[in-house]
Parts: C-alpha cells; structure tokens; sequence
C-alpha cells in the first residue's frame, strides 16, 4: 500500500511538473507571438502615421508655394486676374483643409508647434487675399514691393514652420522607434527570466526523474531480493506442509488402517473358533476405528480443497469451515454472510475462503483466541469480508508473516486491498475487498 501511494506521489509530482513546463513553454510561445504582433501593430500604426504626417506636410508645402504664385500671377498679369483669384481661393480652401487634417496626426507635445503653423498659415493666407480687393492701378503700382516685402517673407516663415514640424514629425518617429526597442528589451528580460525558469524546471524534472528511476531500480532489486526469500519461503512451507500431511497419513491413517486390518484379523479367528462375544467385540473395536479414520481422511481434505466449495458455493464452505474447526479447535466461529452471489467465480471463491481459512488457522494457533466472527457482504459493488478475533493481537507493521503475505499476494492478484488491524491483547481483525465482475448475478443465498 505504501509502494501504491508513493507510485501515486511520483506520478502527481511527475504530472505537475511536465504539466507546469509544458505551461511555461506555452506562455514562452504565446508571450513571443502577441509581443511579435503588438510591435508589427505598432510600427505599421507609426509607418501609416509618419508617412501621412509627411504627406500633410508636403502638401501644406506645396499650398503655400501655389498661393503665393496665384497672388504673383494676380499682380504681375491684371489681364489673368480673374483665373488667378480662383486659383487661390481653391489653394487657400485646400490648405486650411490639410491644416485640419494635420491635427489629428500631431501628438500633444507638438501642439504648440502646430498653433503656430496655423497662426502662421492663416496669416499667410490672409495676407495674400489681400490684393484681391485693390483696383488694377492698386496692382500695378503696388505689386512689386508687396511681392517682396509681404509675399516672400511671410511665404519664407511659412516654410519655416513647415520644417519645423516636419523635424518634430522626424523627432516622434526616432522616439517611436526608441519605444520600440525599448519594449524589445522589456521582452528579452521577460523572455530571459521565463526561459530560464523553463530551464530550472527542466533540470528539477530531469533530476527527480533520475533520482526516481535510480529508487525504482533499488527497490526493484530489493523487491526482487524479497521476491526470492518469498519463494523460498513458500517452497518450505510447500514442503512442511507436505511433511505434516504426510506425517498424519503415515501415523494416523496408516497406523489405523494397520490396526483395523488387525481387527479383521481377529474377527476372523474369532469367527473360526466360533468365539461370537470376541468376534462382536472385534467388530465394534473396527468399527471405532473406521469412524476415527474417516474422521481423520475428512479433516485432511479440509486443509486440502472442501468438495462443497465447487459443489455448494462460498457461504456453506465458510460454514462447514467455522464448524469443523469448532468441533476440532478450542475456537468458536461464526459465520455472518448475507446476500452472496451463488455463481462467483472460482478464482474469487477460492480466494475468499483460503484466505479466512489461513485467517481462523492464525486465530486458533498462534493468537490464543476463543472466539472468531467472519462476516461475508456485498457492499458499493464489492465484496467485503473480514475476519475478527479476541486473541492477544500482534504488531502488523513488525511481524507480518508468511501467512499475511500469501493474503496479500492472493488478494492483489484479483485487485482487491488487504487491511490488517491488530494491537498486542486487542485481537485481530483482518480485512479484505474484492470487486464483483461484472456480469449478470444469479439469485442470492443468506446464511
């Protein structure tokens, strides 16, 4: 039992284990592919962004340059004016257009900066509208000093700002991409730390397992050590038990029929001498001996094999058990068995009865008891027996013999558990469960 619940022990910690690295492994994986997609995410959301930036700028760019070659064309060419006013009023309309579009691409730290592109913009605009009110004398007479004192320099500082935000733009995308590095350093550490976590689990693993496989090789050596020492136990046990079957043929059987035969002997003189008082007492005198002998030949076959186990089932063999070992020992035995299948199988009959036979053997040779109760039931699908004494007990985890291994050994085989209680002058009870196969079951018998 103590070998079942540390197999069970290494199997939960085995389980555990592989089962927690396995876990850290998937967590490994699916840390690397979410961090892999949030950086792809993330530097295609920058990418879109700078290049639209760029685009905004670029066409801001090229809106002040057009305005300010309208107003040029205006004052320069009075007989064009008309198709230059309009020219520059779509130029002025597309770029406070793109002037609104750029706000939503500029990060907070820029406002300032684009306060002032749009300040010096719409200045710029405003100030180029001007010449659309003046008469074409206004034109002519004033075009070329407000082309170089107004148009140039306000288009120049215009320009200025344009670049300046273009530099902010450039400086947010090498910001940007610092935080993706960054981030990529934050993923090497975590990476790091649960790889090497992976690793020390694996090695832990690693090494309980050799550690397990080396104890499983020792017990497995001293299993197979034991194993012999049971073997040959048992082939001394075969061997005495033999001796004394023997023993009891050769002195009782032998002895009895010797004198039986002797008897006959006589009862045949007897008869010829015409003797009849010698011959009725011969007779009777063999007659005795004929009811010790079968007496004798019966309780071999007890420590053999019952005939009433194949042919009348488990309960009457446990009760003919109980009272020929009633009638030969100084116990009492009852039996308590009800609803029992008629039909076990063999291998469980044979089973259930030599190990309460081997139990009522102990009881009555070894532990001094008086009395003895065997209760035989069915109970959640298994078939439950036990085996209580008032003997003078013993220490189960000390002297454990020969006979309770031959139990064990026998219940075990048919997967069944053995439960051994005892304490010295606090008798015995011996337990056992075996499962019921699973088949259709006859009527039941109650004893």
């Amino acid at each position: 039992m103590d070998a079942n619940l540390n197999r069970r022990k290494t199997k939960v910690l085995l389980g555990l284990g592989f089962g927690g690295l396995l876990l850290l492994v998937a967590v490994l994986g699916l840390s690397g592919m979410t961090f892999l997609y949030q950086v792809e995410v993330r530097q295609e959301r920058l990418r879109r962004d700078y290049v639209e930036r760029d685009r905004t700028l670029g066409r801001l760019r090229t809106d002040v340059y057009l305005a300010g070659t309208h107003i040029r064309d205006l004052l320069l060419n009075p007989d064009n004016g008309g198709a230059a006013a309009t020219d520059f009023m779509a130029t002025r309309a597309n770029g406070e257009k793109e002037i609104e579009n750029s706000r939503k691409l500029t990060r907070a730290v820029d406002r300032t900066a684009f306060e002032q592109l749009r300040r010096e913009l719409l200045g710029y605009f405003e100030t180029l509208a001007e010449p659309l009110g003046w008469t074409e004398a206004e034109r002519r007479l004033r075009a070329y000093r407000f082309t170089e004192d107004v148009v140039l320099p306000r288009r120049i500082a215009a320009i200025g700002v344009i670049d300046r935000l273009q530099g902010l733009s450039d400086s947010q995308m090498e910001d940007s991409a610092e935080d993706v590095s960054r981030m990529f350093a934050s993923f090497r550490v975590r990476f790091l730390v649960l790889l090497t976590a992976a690793a020390a689990i694996g090695l832990a693993l690693a090494g309980i397992s050799m550690w397990r496989l080396l104890e499983l090789e020792r017990v497995s050596g001293e299993a197979r050590e034991e194993l012999k020492s049971l073997s040959a136990k048992l082939l001394s046990a075969q061997e005495e038990e033999r001796r004394r079957i023997s023993r009891e043929l050769h002195d009782e059987v032998g002895q009895l029929l010797s004198a039986m035969m002797l008897g006959l002997g006589n009862l045949r003189a007897s008869l010829r001498r015409g003797d009849t008082p010698e011959a009725l007492h011969q007779c009777q005198l063999v007659e005795e001996m004929t009811g010790r002998n079968a007496k004798m030949v019966r309780n071999l076959s007890l420590v053999l094999r019952p005939t009433m186990l194949d042919d009348l089932g488990l309960v009457p063999a446990l009760v003919w058990l109980a009272r020929e070992m009633s009638r030969n020992e100084s116990i009492q035995i009852q039996v308590d068995a009800a609803e029992i299948p008629d039909d076990l199988p063999e291998e469980q009959r044979t089973c259930v009865y030599r190990v309460v036979q081997e139990a009522l053997r102990n009881a009555s040779r070894h532990s001094g008891a008086t009395h003895a109760t065997v209760r035989v039931q069915k109970l959640d699908g298994s078939l439950h027996v036990s085996v209580e004494d008032d003997g003078h007990g013993f220490n189960p985890m000390v002297e454990t013999g020969l006979g309770i291994l031959g139990m064990e050994e026998r219940i075990i085989r048919l997967g069944g558990r053995l439960h051994v209680t005892s304490s010295p002058n606090a008798g015995t009870t011996i337990r056992f469960e075996l499962p019921f196969p699973a088949y259709e079951m006859s009527p039941l018998r109650t004893a």
